[in-house]
C-alpha cells in the first residue's frame, strides 16, 4: 500500500468534514430564502454517463423546429433580439422605456407601431441591450416596419399605407442608413458561416458526444475471510463515443461505443460485490475492446407519451426518474455502484433489450413502464441448456413506476419490478469464476446471499421501491430509497427476504457553481430472512461514502472519492474495506 495513498486515507475524512460543516453554514444562510427547486419529469436523454445515458431532472421538452418567415423583398434584415430574454409583441411606444417620448424618432416610431403594429419588444418595455447597441435595436424595429410595409404592397392592400407613413419610414431609413449597413454585414457573415458549418458537418441529423474517464484508486483493508489486502492501487480508463440521431428534431437514436479496462473491485479482489464501482462494465469482462455500449430509440407519441425501444443497453434508469441527484449525470455525482439508485429497481442484473414508456399526466403525476429482457439472448430463440433465450424464456425485468410531486421541491416515486433468472451462466474458471449476465437479484451489490439467494437455482422476485427527493433549500437535497425484495426459488417452496436502503445529502454548486458534493448513508442489499438458512446474512452491513466534484471548467471535472463497508458480506467478523478513488471526467 503506497504512501500516497495513505496519506490520501487520512486526509479524506477531514475534507467530508470540512464540507458537511461548510454547507451547513450555506445552509443556515438559505433558511430565509424560497427554494424553487425544479421537479423531475419524464426523462431526456442527451449526456454519456458511464452506465450510459444519463437523464434529465427537469421537465424540458424536446424543441420543437423553428420555421422562419420570409423577409420582405425590399430590406432582407431580421429583427435582432436577445436571445435570454422573452420576446412579446407591443402595443404601444410609450411602453418602450430606452425611447424618449421628445426625440422625433420616437414620435415616428409610435404613429408606425400604433398604425401597423409592426415592431418587437420585451415584456418589460425596453429594448434591453446596451447603451452602444440602441440605434441597432432601432434600426432593426425600423427593418420590420419595412417588412410589414412590403407585405402589405405585395398581398395588394398597398391603399391601405399613407403616403406620409412611407415618407416617414424613408426619412428613418436615411437617418439610421450607417446601421442597416452594419447590420446586414453582420447577417450576411452569419449566413456565409452557417453554409460553411452545413457544408463541412458530420452529418444533418447526427451529433458526436465524447466521454473520457482516468481512475487511479485502492482498496485498504483485508479481504474477506482473509488476513491480506489483495489490491495495490490501479489506474484505469473508461471511454464512451456516442452518436445521437434526430430524425424529426424530436426523437432521438443512441449508438455508443465504449471500451474500458476498470478492474471489477468484486468477490475476487475484496471478497464481496460491496465495493464495485458505478463505472465498471455490467459483464465482468475487463479487457479494453471496444463494443456496442448502447443502442435505443426514443420519440414522442402525442403530447403526453415517451417511448423507448432498445436493442442493447435498455435499462430503468433511461426510462424511469430515479430521484437521486448524486447521479450528477453520471460524470460528477457518486462512484460506488451501490450509491447510484436503488439497485433492486433500477439495476435489473443484465444490459436489457425491450421497451418503454412514459405518460405524464399531469405536473405532478407520471408514469414510467418497461419490458426488459437479457439482450445476450434476446436474438437467440433457440436459447441454451437452461435458458429458453427469446423474449419470453429469457431473464427479464418486468417494471412499473409512478412519480408524485405534490410540490415544487418534492419528489415521490413508488415501484414495483417483477424479475426472473434462470440458472446463471458462468464466466471464466477456477478462482476468477463468476456469474455473468443473466443472473443478479441486486444489480451487482449487496452481499454474495442477497445476489443469489438460492445458489444457482432459477430465481423469480417481486421487488417494491420507494424513492424521494427533497430540496430543502438552495443548497441542500435531502433524499433516499428503501428496497424491499420477495425472492423465490422456482420449483421449490424456499423463499427469501432482501431489504436495503439509503440516505443520500447533495449539495449543489458547494463552494462554486456546477460543483457538487454528497454523503450516502446506507444499507447495502442483505438477506433478513430464508428458508435456505445457509443462505441468510448474520449482521448489517453499512455504506458509508462521501465525494466532491470539482468542475474545472465546462468539459473538465476532478472528484475524489472515499467510502468504507462496515461488516462486508454481511458478518461483523470481517474487517472494514475502505475504497479510496480519483475519477477525472473528460467530455466533448
Amino acid at each position: 500500500m503506497s504512501k500516497v495513498l495513505w496519506n490520501y486515507l487520512l486526509v479524506i475524512p477531514a475534507l467530508f468534514g470540512g464540507l458537511v460543516v461548510l454547507s451547513s453554514a450555506a445552509l443556515a444562510a438559505e433558511v430565509e430564502k424560497i427554494a424553487q427547486p425544479t421537479q423531475q419529469r419524464i426523462p431526456e436523454i442527451d449526456k454519456i454517463t458511464p452506465t450510459g445515458i444519463a437523464q434529465k431532472t427537469s421537465s424540458e421538452s424536446s424543441p420543437a423546429p423553428v420555421n422562419a418567415e420570409p423577409l420582405g423583398s425590399t430590406v432582407k434584415l431580421p429583427v435582432l433580439a436577445v436571445p435570454s430574454d422573452r420576446i412579446e409583441q407591443v402595443t404601444s411606444v410609450s411602453q418602450l422605456s430606452d425611447v424618449q417620448p421628445t426625440d422625433w424618432a420616437f414620435q415616428a416610431l409610435q404613429s408606425l407601431v400604433e398604425r401597423y403594429g409592426v415592431i418587437t419588444g420585451y415584456p418589460d418595455g425596453t429594448f434591453k441591450g446596451n447603451r452602444a447597441l440602441t440605434r441597432y435595436e432601432f434600426a432593426a424595429g425600423l427593418n420590420a416596419a419595412l417588412d410589414r410595409l412590403n407585405e402589405l404592397i405585395a398581398t395588394s392592400t398597398g391603399e391601405l399605407v399613407r403616403k406620409e407613413d412611407l415618407a416617414t419610414l424613408q426619412k428613418l431609413q436615411e437617418q439610421f442608413a450607417a446601421e442597416l449597413t452594419t447590420l446586414r454585414g453582420r447577417v450576411d457573415a452569419l449566413e456565409t458561416r452557417s453554409a460553411k458549418l452545413e457544408a463541412t458537418q458530420f452529418s444533418t441529423t447526427t451529433k458526436l458526444v465524447g466521454l473520457a474517464q482516468f481512475f487511479v484508486g485502492d482498496t485498504f483493508g483485508n479481504r474477506v475471510g482473509t488476513n491480506r489486502d489483495n489490491t495495490n492501487v490501479f489506474f484505469s480508463y473508461r471511454t464512451t463515443l456516442a452518436l445521437q440521431t434526430s430524425f424529426t428534431g424530436k426523437d432521438q437514436l443512441t449508438t455508443s461505443l465504449t471500451a474500458v479496462n476498470s478492474p471489477v473491485l468484486g468477490a475476487a479482489l475484496t471478497g464481496t460485490p460491496q465495493t464495485r464501482f458505478n463505472s465498471e462494465r455490467n459483464t465482468y469482462y475487463t479487457d479494453s475492446s471496444v463494443y456496442l455500449d448502447r443502442l435505443f430509440y426514443r420519440f414522442p407519441l402525442g403530447a403526453k407519451t415517451t417511448v423507448w425501444i432498445g436493442a442493447r443497453a435498455l435499462q430503468p434508469v433511461t426510462f424511469a426518474p430515479t430521484l437521486n441527484p448524486l447521479i450528477g449525470n453520471g460524470q460528477s455525482g457518486a462512484l460506488s455502484r451501490f450509491a447510484f439508485s436503488n439497485p433492486v429497481i433500477y439495476r435489473p442484473g443484465f444490459d436489457g433489450a425491450g421497451a418503454a414508456f412514459a405518460y405524464k399526466f399531469n405536473n405532478q403525476l407520471q408514469l414510467n413502464a418497461g419490458y426488459i429482457v437479457d439482450d445476450g439472448l434476446a436474438n437467440n430463440p433457440a436459447g441454451n441448456a437452461t435458458n429458453r433465450g427469446g423474449l419470453f424464456g429469457n431473464s427479464y425485468e418486468a417494471l412499473g413506476q409512478l412519480t408524485f410531486t405534490p410540490s415544487r421541491s418534492l419528489d415521490i416515486s413508488f415501484t414495483y419490478a417483477r424479475k426472473y433468472f434462470p440458472a446463471p451462466i458462468a464466466v471464466g474458471t477456477g478462482a476468477t469464476a463468476a456469474f455473468g449476465s443473466g443472473y443478479n437479484i441486486t444489480g451487482g451489490t449487496g452481499t454474495t446471499f442477497a445476489i443469489r439467494p438460492f445458489g444457482a437455482a432459477p430465481t423469480s422476485s417481486d421487488n417494491f421501491g420507494l424513492q424521494f427527493n427533497w430540496k430543502a433549500s438552495g443548497v441542500v437535497n435531502v433524499g433516499g430509497w428503501f428496497g424491499y425484495t420477495l425472492a423465490h426459488q422456482e420449483g421449490t417452496n424456499n423463499d427469501a427476504t432482501i431489504v436495503n436502503g439509503a440516505l443520500t445529502l447533495a449539495f449543489p454548486d458547494l463552494f462554486k457553481k456546477a460543483n457538487l458534493g454528497g454523503l450516502v448513508f446506507g444499507i447495502p442489499p442483505k438477506v433478513t430472512s430464508n428458508d435456505n438458512i445457509n443462505r441468510r446474512d448474520k449482521d448489517t452491513s453499512l455504506h458509508l461514502e462521501g465525494f466532491y466534484t470539482y468542475r474545472l471548467n465546462d468539459n473538465i471535472s476532478v472528484t475524489p472519492t472515499l467510502f468504507v463497508i462496515l461488516n462486508p458480506e454481511g458478518n461483523s467478523a470481517n474487517d472494514p474495506i475502505w475504497v479510496g478513488a480519483i475519477r477525472s471526467t473528460f467530455n466533448f
